[in-house]
């Protein structure tokens, strides 16, 4: 390979080969940035070493997506100017300005990418239009320095919910005096793009974040064992469970359920709730260990959801600062679980208006106004309804957004929904069942599989690209199981129903045992440590079976 062309592989933007932690290419790039950081991590002016990682952070975001680094650039800059704006503020009425100004902006940013597709696309099905999606942002670019950007493609910057989520989060943060302003843009822009966490969280906080900017660099010895464990953790999910049974299984099913039997079409649909768990997880994982290894410690993002004993704790173990974020920003102020408010009626009427375009059918306008009209009156009459919906209804609305955040289409409006039904009648099945106070080990056996039973069913339409591949995928299941297929689809597929059990297995066995070996790993001597790190890279790399697969969240 010439000069040239491997100066261009490493500092240039391949759309076929981004920048993630499973090449070999991000490792050589965290090797570079350790050994700079090892020159300023110590430096007593610590925007010095912020500085640092920002523009490590920057490049690894070029590497990731291209000139959407430039987006990153913007939402930075956005924010930084408000939160100072409402940190010196003594007027209430500009802070809630600014504040709304921050909301605005970053969710219109993240609505043009993620949702400009659907609104053109139902405008056109409803008004028989036949208007074009235009990227305006290429077409400014073009017409002001002459390159030659694509204006009739709008492609989803990766990570873009993440650091919208992220800068939102600070203003709100500052506005609530929670926490102060970063000293200055650079402290802030390390803040927005520190790479581990960059473009698939988990979401910081920055009341949890910032102060560590200013704080000495320090890792003890049992986070270096901790770091280099979690690491290798997260390699064994994604590429060596995730990995292969999404290629050699999950995958092939999903793309085409009707010609795969009932069971085929079950058992690809349980392996799919292990494969998104084992890739999201995975990928936290590595982000929470390699900023460990630079002092910085990230939230826990998974708690064994698996565990989990109802819907309820599901969602407090899974996505956690995902679920977090929407509690704190979203469902605690438009009024929790004590009474609807103004702010979700508006949510209510921008949900029914998504469920308008997507259907294309201007006639639900009216029937939709008829059911609330309904609705309002019984809950004027009936203290019952009133006090039902009030309760409930921001419940259901964040399940709502939640789903509609992973994009609008039929399939993430119902499974938000689901999963917001799944609470609601959890809320009232406590309160009745015989079993919500026992904990032997068959009921709790039983709570656990009803759960995850729930939460996989949901899944179909989290995971399928269309309605017709949920509805094949259904009536397969229904009224194709073959149960005589049986024992010739394991056989056929021997080798993924084996990883398929080792990633369920390792994932139920007790938090006792897991921490008796995490124990054990990092009390381990350093050359142990070596050892076994370089025996699960082999491993976990020669299972590759096709090219690296892109960590499923990067598409939200």
């Amino acid at each position: 390979m010439e000069l040239k062309e491997l100066l261009r592989n490493i500092f240039l933007y391949d759309k076929t080969a981004p920048l993630i932690f499973t090449r070999f290419f991000f490792w050589a790039f965290f090797a570079f940035v350790l050994a700079g950081y090892s020159l300023v991590y110590k430096n007593k002016n610590r925007s010095v070493r912020a500085g640092y990682l920002f523009l490590v952070s920057l490049f690894f975001y070029y590497k990731s997506s291209g000139f959407f680094f430039f987006i990153l650039l913007f939402s930075t800059l956005t924010d930084f100017f408000i939160g100072k704006g409402i940190y010196k503020s003594k007027s209430d009425l500009i802070r809630k300005l600014l504040i709304a100004a921050s909301v605005v902006v970053n969710l219109t940013l993240l609505a043009y990418f993620k949702y400009a597709y659907f609104f053109v696309d139902s405008i056109n099905l409803m008004l028989g239009t036949d208007l074009q999606v235009i990227n305006h942002l290429a077409l400014w670019a073009n017409e002001a320095t002459g390159t030659h950007f694509e204006v009739n493609q709008i492609l989803l910057p990766v990570g873009i919910s993440f650091f919208t989520f992220q800068t939102i989060s600070y203003s709100v943060d500052v506005y609530r005096g929670e926490t102060k302003p970063v000293n200055n843009l650079i402290d802030f822009g390390f803040y927005v793009s520190f790479f581990p966490q960059l473009v698939a969280g988990p979401i910081v906080r920055a009341s949890g974040f910032v102060k560590q900017i200013y704080e000495d660099y320090r890792l003890s010895k049992e986070e270096f064992g901790w770091a280099i464990f979690i690491i290798l953790k997260g390699l064994i999910k994604k590429i060596f469970i995730g990995d292969y049974i999404a290629v050699n299984f999950v995958d092939r099913v999903f793309s085409d359920p009707v010609t795969h039997s009932g069971f085929e079409n079950l058992m690809a649909l349980f392996g799919y709730s292990l494969q998104v768990y084992v890739d999201f997880s995975g990928y936290t994982d590595i982000a929470i260990g390699v900023a460990l290894l630079m002092g910085y410690r990230l939230p826990q993002n998974f708690n064994s959801p698996y565990k989990a004993k109802s819907v309820a704790e599901f969602w407090k173990r899974w996505h956690m600062s995902l679920s977090s974020w929407l509690k704190d920003y979203l469902y605690i102020p438009i009024g929790g679980n004590r009474e609807g408010s103004v702010f979700s009626y508006i949510s209510l009427g921008i949900i029914l208006a998504i469920v308008v375009l997507l259907a294309g059918k201007l006639i639900l306008v009216p029937i939709f106004a008829i059911l609330v009209l309904l609705f309002a009156l019984l809950a004027h009459f009936v203290p019952n309804v009133k006090r039902h919906i009030n309760t409930n209804i921001n419940l259901m609305l964040t399940m709502l957004l939640g789903g509609l955040w992973h994009g609008a289409s039929w399939q993430f409006i119902i499974w938000g929904g689901l999963n917001g039904v799944g609470l609601v009648i959890y809320k009232f099945w406590r309160k009745i069942s015989p079993w919500e106070k026992r904990s032997n080990w068959l009921v709790n056996i039983w709570k656990i599989a009803i759960t995850f039973t729930f939460i996989t069913f949901t899944r179909v339409f989290f995971r399928s690209e269309s309605m017709d591949v949920v509805r094949g995928m259904l009536h397969q299941i229904g009224t194709d199981l073959n149960i005589a297929m049986i024992p010739e689809v394991l056989v056929a597929y021997k080798w993924v129903f084996l990883m398929m059990l080792f990633g369920f297995v390792t994932h139920w066995l007790s938090y006792d045992l897991k921490d008796r070996a995490k124990n054990w790993f990092i009390a381990s001597p350093m050359w142990v440590k070596a050892a076994i790190s370089a025996v699960v890279v082999i491993i976990v790399y020669q299972s590759v079976s096709a090219d690296m697969q892109p960590f499923i969240y990067f598409q939200f």
